[in-house]
């Protein structure tokens, strides 16, 4: 036998994640976080609080300080800046809820839950019904769901609109919007714009909630409607934040010409994604998106910045960009011919 050519990290790397990420969200729900939160503490202190052995303690601390969460000094730990911009409930951009809902799903991404989605092409989540059609049925599924999905989407509200000038824009629609994260993030940004948050009846009842919480309801309100059924309301700027992704492309491209054919001459048409390379074959981040997609809707998965590209110039958008963002996130848009 000769010695391999590569050293098998890679392969490594996938049984060191299977144990890895997981303990992250034991760490969540035993509240290690928050007992670190504005303090220091010694080993011993965390076992106490936690009633954990100093080896199972030393495990989950091993993990936490290894990816950047924790950090160890003088025999004391404390979180990192990103623990405490993420982890904590009291943060503004908190993922907390992210997590719980996570944890509630767990089954959904298990070796088993994945293995039936791969095999029957069928949603895991809520038993095996589609996410979204489980939130038109059941009110308080849908409140819980839109809460968690605001702690994963508020940092990201809060970058995207420095990335791009909305400045001649007066009226925007936030689509299927559910908490209104986006809403908040534009017309924080911009002092000119006004939002309006199109969602279902359950959820525009939550996003109402945070937006009276950034004192913004004069500027951002609610309106019950269906993307699907019922008219746009008047707007000369459509935002789309993790729609496309719960639909197939023909879906895609309906909610594309709908747009069109709403928006005014000059009006612009904002996806806001995680997205494949041109060839769907990288990077991880999205591709590992992409399966919680096979996971949760049916039809459901991440498109390129091309296949939006191309579905935007098909339904007739022109001066098409495709614009990183921040972190994973990405932005594509276009403008109707005025």
């Amino acid at each position: 036998m000769s010695r391999p050519k590569t050293d098998g990290k890679p392969v490594w790397d996938v049984i060191i994640g299977l144990h890895t990420y997981p303990t992250v969200l034991a760490a969540h729900e035993l509240k290690l976080f928050s007992l670190l939160a504005g303090k220091e503490l010694t080993l011993e202190n965390i076992c106490e609080s936690l009633n954990l052995t100093n080896r199972s303690a030393s495990a989950v601390l091993s993990i936490c300080t290894s990816l950047g969460l924790i950090e160890f000094k003088n025999n004391y730990y404390s979180l990192t800046t990103v623990a405490r911009e993420y982890l904590l409930e009291t943060s503004p951009t908190s993922f907390c809820g992210y997590f719980d809902l996570m944890i509630a799903n767990a089954a959904s991404f298990s070796y088993e839950g994945i293995k039936k989605a791969i095999l029957s092409d069928k949603t895991q989540v809520y038993n095996g019904e589609d996410i979204f059609e489980v939130h038109e049925q059941k009110d308080e599924i849908a409140r819980s769901f839109t809460r968690a999905m605001h702690s994963a989407s508020i940092s990201a509200a809060l970058a995207w609109p420095e990335t791009i000038n909305l400045s001649g824009y007066r009226q925007m629609l936030d689509i299927a919007g559910g908490s209104g994260a986006h809403s908040i993030g534009a017309t924080s940004k911009y002092p000119d714009l006004k939002a309006t948050v199109l969602d279902l009846a359950p959820i525009c009842e939550v996003a109402q909630e945070f937006v009276m919480q950034q004192g913004l309801q004069s500027r951002i309100g609610t309106q019950v409607g269906n993307m699907w059924k019922d008219s746009f309301p008047e707007a000369d700027l459509h935002f789309y934040s993790l729609i496309y992704h719960d639909w197939t492309p023909d879906q895609c491209r309906f909610l594309t010409k709908k747009s069109f054919d709403s928006l005014k001459p000059g009006g612009r048409l904002i996806i806001h994604e995680w997205l494949f390379n041109d060839e769907r074959t990288q990077p991880l981040s999205t591709a590992a998106y992409n399966l919680i997609m096979l996971l949760w809707c049916a039809g459901g998965q991440q498109y390129s910045g091309l296949e939006l590209s191309t579905m935007l110039a098909e339904a007739g958008f022109v001066d098409i960009q495709v614009l990183p963002t921040f972190g994973y996130w990405s932005i594509v848009t276009g403008q109707k011919p005025k």
